[in-house]
């Protein structure tokens, strides 16, 4: 076994108050790392369970970045809809399985990009991003199911 890799993890709770230095791990785009969780009867215990890790959103993020949503104007929002939702649900089925919660920083990147689009797409919104972001807001209030994340409640904001 290869002792860079091969580490025992270890878990602080109740029972064991020692302190390690190895306390979590990443595994295929998770991770593994010490959570409070509720049992049925509503007692609480340390589990170690998945979250996406912060490697694997700064990889869905780059990958973003890659698309240059900003350099598309000439394309429609239903266009970039069509181009960007499978790989957009791709990320939520895999990561989002357990702690969606966690992707929501990640999502809200994907709608901050598209509200920069907006401004370089439209002549009334240039230099107003606030703006563009409210009118994708409405949009999604509109047309919820244009978006996979839209759909999940990760809206750009419409106050």
């Amino acid at each position: 076994m290869h002792p860079d890799k091969t580490k025992i993890v270890y878990c602080k709770d109740d029972d064991r108050t020692k302190e390690h230095s190895v306390t979590s791990f990443d595994f295929l785009g998770y991770t593994f790392r010490p959570r409070r969780s509720k049992n049925r009867w509503g007692k609480y215990f340390i589990n170690f369970s998945p979250v996406m890790s912060a490697k694997a959103g700064k990889a869905i993020r780059q990958e973003v970045r890659r698309w240059r949503l900003h350099l598309r104007s000439d394309k429609s929002l239903l266009d970039l809809s069509r181009m960007f939702k499978a790989k957009i649900q791709g990320w939520i089925n895999y990561y989002g399985r357990f702690y969606k919660s966690v992707m929501y920083p990640t999502l809200r990147h994907i709608n901050r990009k598209l509200s920069l689009w907006a401004t370089r797409k439209y002549k009334k919104l240039k230099h107003h991003r606030r703006r563009a972001e409210y009118r994708l807001g409405c949009v999604a209030k509109k047309y919820p199911g244009m978006f996979p994340h839209w759909k999940m409640g990760v809206r750009p904001t419409v106050e």
